[in-house]
C-alpha cells in the first residue's frame, strides 16, 4: 500500500496529472488489484483513497470506490500477464497531441528513447470516459502496445513495475514536447533506426547504455 501511494505521488511530481485527472493501478496478491479511488488526486493520495478490487471482474473488496476507469485497468491486467502496473495520465504536451485534428504521432520518434522504451504508440478514438466501449478499445490497443494515446482524452501506459510505467510516461511527454515545440520542422529517426531500437527493446538489449 505504501509503495502504491508513493508511486502516485511521484507520478504527480513529474507533472503527468492534474488534480484528479489521472489514475493508477497495480496487480496485488490473490488475483486482486489496487487502484486509485474515484476523484482521488495522486499528488495527495492516502490509504483510504486506494480501492482493492478483483482483477477478474472488478468487484470491490474494500470501502474505497475505484476510479471510473476501472474497466481499463482490470481489462489490461487480464489481457497482459507481463504487466503489473497501469497508468492513465494526462500530461500537457502529450494531451495536446491527443487533441489535435491530425495526430502527429508519426513524428514522435525524435530521440532514441521513444522507440526503445515505448515502441510504437496506439491511437484510440474518442469514447466516453468510464464507458465499457472505452475500456474494451484501450484493452485491445494495449494487447500489443505499451502506450496508447486516447483522442481528446489522455494517455494510458503500462509497465512491469511503477518505475517502468513512469519512465514510459515521462519519455512520451518529453517527446511530445519536442514535437510541439519543433513546429513540424523536425528530423525524425529513420525507419531502419526505429526498427533496430524496437528489436533491441524486445531482446532486452539497451543500446542507450541505461541500467
Amino acid at each position: 500500500m505504501e509503495a502504491f501511494i508513493h508511486a502516485g505521488r511521484r507520478i504527480a511530481e513529474h507533472g503527468l496529472v492534474v488534480c484528479g485527472s489521472g489514475n493508477l493501478s497495480c496487480r496485488a496478491d490473490d488475483g486482486n488489484m489496487l487502484i486509485s479511488a474515484t476523484g482521488a488526486w495522486l499528488a495527495e493520495l492516502t490509504r483510504d483513497q486506494v480501492a482493492l478490487c478483483r482483477v477478474q471482474d472488478g468487484f470491490r473488496l474494500n470501502e474505497a470506490s475505484p476510479s471510473v476507469e476501472l474497466g481499463i485497468h482490470s481489462g489490461i491486467l487480464r489481457a497482459r500477464k507481463d504487466v503489473n502496473v497501469v497508468l492513465h495520465f494526462q500530461s500537457p504536451f502529450a494531451t495536446v497531441l491527443a487533441c489535435q485534428r491530425k495526430h502527429k504521432l508519426d513524428q514522435i520518434h525524435v530521440t532514441p528513447e521513444t522507440p526503445y522504451y515505448i515502441g510504437t504508440v496506439a491511437v484510440v478514438p474518442y469514447l466516453n470516459p468510464g464507458s465499457t466501449e472505452l475500456a474494451e478499445a484501450v484493452t485491445a490497443a494495449l494487447r500489443d502496445h505499451d502506450l496508447a494515446s486516447l483522442q481528446n482524452h489522455g494517455q494510458v501506459t503500462v509497465g512491469r513495475d511503477y518505475r517502468e510505467a513512469l519512465q514510459r510516461a515521462v519519455h512520451f511527454e518529453f517527446a511530445s514536447e519536442i514535437c510541439l515545440r519543433g513546429g513540424g520542422d523536425l528530423e525524425v529517426l529513420g525507419e531502419e533506426a526505429i526498427n533496430s531500437l524496437i528489436r533491441s527493446r524486445k531482446a532486452n538489449r539497451d543500446p542507450l547504455g541505461r541500467a
